[in-house]
């Protein structure tokens, strides 16, 4: 193994001894001295410098290098004769003349970093075609490197390792959706009930004050004083006195009809004494909503005397996002809280969904119902709602963190490997509180950048406005 290796070594410095011969040693004596001297010269050079070079910094592991820069020191050389010269001598040493070309000379190297650009790496604004510091922070400016993608990036370690860059792998997972909003206590509709007369009358006698009012079911309201009411009475007094059954029959539907309740029907019957005043009951508990009337005030059919209204449940009116509307469906659980009783948590399911968005808010309305036997919930109290979606399950997911919106579109930052990074739009779904659904632009294993992406983004996107002005 030793003899292989000063074998290798030996090689590459005759390969080295050949292009200071090709470049520098023969055209540069040529010029001085047309003799036999020349080569002697050359000899010389080799076995003094070449060879000891070649021994000393050739690698063990490798047979020919990939490119070796020199400078040239003639002052003007003949390219074809140097071109000839090399041949002959690389012909001689037996040495491809493909490798006694060079590849990559010092005055092309100088001439490709002649026109380098160099940014700050934590502001990308900053940027300077010489080495420096940035005038922000003090940082070293970095070399702007051409990975040949506009859209790459490239970072050393040390700078990966200053932004604190972390990445996570796009893996499936189930998601446990839920929406939150806010709502308000409303009436629950159902048990909502509005007290007419069936006829035209007066008010006489009113046992109700105000709005807020509780009553109970078959609590007096009213009494009221109608013409119509008082004949239709007397009717049902004369049949009973004709005994004519089928009069009487009809008599007692025509009361009913105009809203005399049955009570006062059978205290008719019993007594056979028409009252001018009909009393008006409580139909349902609950609590006086809205009052229209006062005494003495002639009220016709079509006016809402009073409105009463259970309070024993309610409704809260939920307001979801236009994008969360595909998620929500009746039968849901939900959840509410109030603000001011953070420990008290009020359990419901959605019953209804409105079939429209509200045109200000651009939000679904969803309404739950609540139980509320204790009353401690009232009308228009705003709350804090959760609604509770079914799963999805093997759900592409990345943390939230990751995905950059910027009003246009969404994107990630690529973790390429080796510090390389680009930007991928991608679609999101449904969204939790920690994780974002991908449906498109990712696949299962990539790896995405969870910190400091934005810094990445905006070197990516500085990167791609260089490359388009630099064409």
């Amino acid at each position: 193994m030793k003899l292989k290796a000063y074998l290798r070594k030996g090689y590459y410095g005759l390969w080295i001894a050949a292009q200071w011969l090709s470049y520098v040693c023969i055209p540069l004596i040529g010029q001085r001295i047309r003799s036999i001297n020349r080569y002697l010269l050359a000899l010389l050079v080799i076995i003094t410098v070449a060879i000891p070079a070649g021994y000393y910094f050739g690698p063990f592991n490798h047979e020919q290098p990939n490119h070796v820069a020199l400078v040239s020191v003639a002052p003007v050389l003949d390219n074809q004769d140097v071109h000839s010269e090399g041949s002959v001598l690389s012909s001689i040493l037996d040495v491809p003349e493909s490798s006694a070309v060079l590849q990559h000379t010092a005055l092309e190297h100088a001439e490709e970093h002649s026109h380098s650009t160099y940014i700050c790496p934590m502001h990308p604004e900053i940027v300077s075609e010489e080495f420096g510091s940035c005038p922000i922070c003090g940082m070293d400016l970095v070399e702007l490197e051409d990975n040949g993608d506009t859209d790459v990036v490239q970072l050393s370690v040390t700078v990966i390792n200053t932004l604190g860059v972390r990445t996570v792998e796009a893996r499936r997972r189930t998601l446990y959706r839920r929406i939150d909003s806010v709502g308000y206590v409303t009436y629950d509709e159902n048990k909502i009930h509005n007290v007419n007369l069936r006829t035209e009358g007066w008010v006489e006698s009113l046992a109700i004050n105000a709005v807020g009012d509780r009553v109970k079911k078959g609590d007096l309201l009213f009494e009221v004083y109608s013409p119509k009411l008082v004949n239709a009475q007397e009717e049902y007094v004369q049949a009973m006195a004709l005994g004519n059954e089928g009069l009487l029959d009809a008599s007692g539907k025509r009361l009913r009809a105009l809203g005399v309740s049955s009570v006062q029907i059978e205290k008719l019957k019993k007594k056979k004494v028409v009252e001018q005043l009909i009393k008006i009951y409580a139909p349902q508990d609950g609590v006086v909503s809205e009052l229209s009337i006062r005494e003495g005030m002639y009220v016709p059919p079509s006016t809402t005397t009073i409105s009463l209204v259970d309070l024993s449940s309610v409704w809260f009116i939920a307001d979801v996002f236009e994008r969360q509307a595909d998620w929500i469906e009746v039968g849901l659980r939900a959840k509410a809280s109030l603000p001011f009783m953070p420990d008290k948590v009020w359990e419901g399911t959605v019953d209804h969904i409105y079939p429209s968005l509200d045109a200000v808010t651009r939000s679904l309305k969803a309404r739950i119902r609540i139980d509320n036997s204790g009353e401690l919930l009232k009308p228009n109290m705003y709350a804090d709602v959760s609604i509770f979606v079914k799963p999805k399950r093997k759900a592409l997911v990345v943390p939230r963190e990751a995905v950059i919106r910027t009003g246009e579109q969404e994107r990630v930052i690529l973790a390429l490997g080796e510090g390389r990074f680009k930007p991928a739009i991608v679609h999101s779904g449904i969204e939790t509180d920690d994780y974002v659904e991908i449906t498109m632009g990712l696949e299962v294993g990539d790896e995405v950048v969870v910190s400091s992406q934005f810094l990445i983004d905006s070197e990516s996107s500085l990167r791609a406005s260089l490359m388009r002005i630099g064409g």
